[in-house]
């Protein structure tokens, strides 16, 4: 395992007919993964994948925009937590842009029983932080507030896009980051990819979703993580041969795969 995709999506629809042809193109590259539930459906198939398959893990809970569809059920969820192929717990966390503040008490109680969770199976977190439009909206500061009122673990803020100001709290609270292809073709996140440690930060796809350059347009997969993990060197300033391995052997300290 050359490169690792900490965050993507084989369980979605949009793979359907061909995540096992996807896996084959990662594996191919030397790519491995971790596959991250949205819901309960989604946690499943993760796990199956991960079965199936080496170098291929699981994470598994209820993403916050999926809160309306589905009644968080704490038992099936921690069931599922205690698979040995399941490295974490999310994407949890809150979504004031798709869901909306209004929700957010919903959306806090989800969260605070999925941090439960993780700390009952001493598993780390995979956050999902969007903020909405409007000021006050910020789902980075209130993530804060409850990670440190009730979390016993460390995490991940995936597709990290707060400020340099919000991810070093993260940071300073053992928390990492990671960042998708956005940074392939965005210059929004190099100041706060420069200044973060080499020791905490990491690569993903969040495919089906978000392809980097130069595959902007198709669906994105997690063969697609190295056009990442180079772009991080790159931003950084540091050669393929000091950043890899930092990528790979920050993926297991955290997931302890």
């Amino acid at each position: 395992m050359k490169y690792i995709d900490i965050h993507c999506h084989l369980n979605l629809e949009q793979f359907d007919l061909d995540y096992k042809e996807a896996i084959s193109r990662a594996k191919e590259k030397e790519v491995g993964m971790i596959i991250v539930g949205t819901n309960l459906k989604t946690s499943e198939k993760a796990i199956k994948i991960a079965e199936e398959n080496e170098n291929i893990w699981a994470i598994v809970g209820l993403h916050p925009t999926e809160i309306p569809c589905e009644a968080f059920d704490y038992d099936a969820y921690k069931k599922l937590a205690q698979h040995n192929k399941v490295v974490g717990i999310g994407e949890c966390g809150f979504d004031y842009f798709r869901q909306g503040f209004e929700n957010k008490a919903a959306q806090q109680e989800v969260f605070e029983k999925q941090i439960a969770i993780a700390n009952e199976v001493k598993k780390p977190l995979m956050l999902h932080l969007r903020s909405g439009l409007k000021p006050g909206e910020n789902a980075y500061k209130d993530a804060l507030e409850v990670i440190k009122n009730h979390a016993k673990v460390h995490g991940d803020a995936h597709f990290f896009t707060g400020s340099w100001e919000e991810g070093k709290q993260f940071l300073d609270l053992g928390f990492r980051l990671s960042f998708t292809g956005v940074i392939t073709f965005a210059r929004n996140y190099d100041e706060i990819i420069k200044n973060t440690p080499l020791n905490m930060i990491m690569s993903e796809t969040d495919a089906p979703f978000v392809a980097p350059e130069p595959h902007r347009g198709e669906r994105n997969e997690p063969a697609y993580v190295i056009e990442v993990a180079h772009k991080i060197a790159e931003i950084k300033g540091e050669t393929l041969e000091k950043t890899l391995p930092h990528l790979i052997d920050n993926a297991k300290k955290l997931f302890s795969i």
